[in-house]
């Protein structure tokens, strides 16, 4: 009998040792449900070094975010701990090496839910049945053009219609944060599919990556909206340099933060003969970023009492910006801001932020960079009021991160202060920020929605273009 306990104490103790020598790295995926019922794919990839130690990143497929960093990937015997400080979270588990899951529990911004990730050889793929795939029934050309002022070369595909010429164009203009040229994102090419849409119906479209991203040269980081109007209009002087266009009817259409360049571009110049604002902004900067966050937070859940928490917040660090012209000054302003808040949190707080240093530089990076001070500072209406060429601006009915109610009447009081008399508001009901069908518009829809733009959405557009340039 004895004997047999001892044999079964060496069994137990392999079985532990070889448990613990198992090669965690690779990607571990598992499905979040948030409190709306709406579920987000979470992605881990472990890496092990040669001394044994473990580092992982975060991805957010159903996010379009890939490689979030984390701070530490902690993995004692079968418990891990992995701190994500740059989303204010982290993720505790208990390892089941047998069936290679991590049973756990994800932690962010006041909220606990259960997690359970497995261990996968691949990501499975997302449906986009929207995306037009080759050959394409009209001509594609990938071009370069240059803006002269800032010595930066652009690049971008050009689509005209297979036969005839004389054609209206349009240039597409990307929403906020570098985009490439097909505005990707939550794994939807919205540009490429309006693309695709507008010229089938004999319409030219010229999309382009930004600057300093995909094969475009210059510096994201450091342009400012005002910039970017620059790159617009280079592309607007390259259509002028086509044979194929007619010069007297090239358009702009924006999306999101492109609806509010597009109004820019066209006061500008008199070359750009109409605008079509998706999602465009009509009230200032500050304004739209507080009344986002609050409808985005409580569309995925977050406790009243965390919201009104980060509303006050956000309001008194856009009050700095806002009333600052000094970039030392203001980072001074938000560092004591912080340390201040920092020294009245409870553990269970600070823990949930990881190192406060790491935090409070990633913050202050992104709050004093020239792109945010301008789009904080910045009020669309004196620009659109100046605005004569025809408008279309229309909204998704779900919009939480450019609300319709709030903007378009904005655009339209604006338009009609500056006496122009050719523009159209429409409202898309039950459409969101990207412009698809959802249910409620959160941002955790926009991945989980197989479809990338809402067909009333291309015929909208497509039939305005068709009207104003007949």
């Amino acid at each position: 009998m004895k004997n047999i306990n001892v044999f079964l104490m060496i069994l137990f103790l392999t079985m532990q040792i070889s448990a613990q020598q198992k090669d965690l790295s690779g990607i571990w995926s598992g499905k979040l449900e948030l409190p709306n019922t709406v579920k987000l794919t979470v992605v881990f990839n472990l890496a092990q070094d040669s001394a044994g130690n473990y580092s992982s990143t975060l991805d957010s497929p159903d996010q379009g975010a890939k490689g979030i960093p984390t701070e530490s990937t902690i993995i004692k015997d079968d418990s891990i701990t992995i701190q994500i400080p740059v989303i204010k979270g982290f993720f505790t588990g208990k390892i089941f090496y047998d069936e290679m899951k991590i049973v756990g529990k994800w932690n962010q911004g006041g909220m606990v839910l259960d997690l359970v990730v497995k261990k996968v050889d691949k990501l499975e793929e997302v449906r986009r049945p929207q995306e037009p795939k080759e050959p394409f029934p009209y001509k594609s050309e990938d071009i370069k053009f240059e803006n002269k002022v800032d010595n930066i070369t652009l690049a971008g595909t050009l689509t005209l219609p297979e036969n005839g010429n004389n054609f209206p164009a349009v240039v597409m203009i990307t929403g906020s944060g570098g985009e490439d040229r097909n505005e990707e994102v939550f794994g939807h090419k919205p540009f490429l599919v309006i693309a695709d849409y507008l010229t089938r119906n004999g319409i030219a479209v010229l999309r382009f990556d930004d600057r300093g991203i995909g094969q475009s040269t210059g510096n994201q980081a450091t342009g400012t909206s005002e910039d970017f109007v620059r790159d617009v209009l280079a592309g607007v002087d390259y259509l002028k340099s086509r044979t194929e266009i007619n010069h007297s009817k090239i358009g702009l259409i924006g999306h999101s933060e492109g609806g509010m360049i597009a109004p820019m571009a066209a006061v500008k110049s008199d070359d750009v003969d109409f605008i079509i604002l998706m999602a465009g902004t009509g009230i200032s900067g500050d304004s739209i970023l507080i009344l986002q966050s609050e409808l985005i937070q409580r569309a995925e859940g977050m406790p009243e009492e965390e919201i009104q928490k980060s509303l006050k917040e956000q309001r008194e660090i856009y009050s700095m910006i806002v009333s600052s012209d000094d970039k030392t000054t203001l980072e001074k302003q938000l560092r004591d801001k912080f340390n201040s808040e920092y020294s009245a949190m409870s553990d269970d707080e600070k823990s949930k932020l990881g190192d406060p240093e790491v935090y409070l530089n990633m913050q202050i990076k992104t709050l004093t960079s020239p792109w945010f001070n301008y789009f904080i500072k910045y009020n669309p209406q004196p620009t659109l009021e100046k605005v004569k060429c025809p408008v279309l601006a229309i909204n998704g009915g779900n919009d939480l991160q450019v609300p319709p109610e709030q903007n378009l009447s904005a655009i339209e009081s604006a338009l009609k202060k500056g006496g122009n008399k050719n523009y159209e508001i429409r409202l898309l009901p039950g459409l969101n920020h990207l412009f698809q069908t959802s249910a409620t518009g959160a941002v955790s829809e926009y991945a989980t929605i197989e479809e990338t733009v809402a067909p009333i959405a291309l015929e909208t557009m497509a039939d305005w273009i068709k009207k104003i340039t007949d």
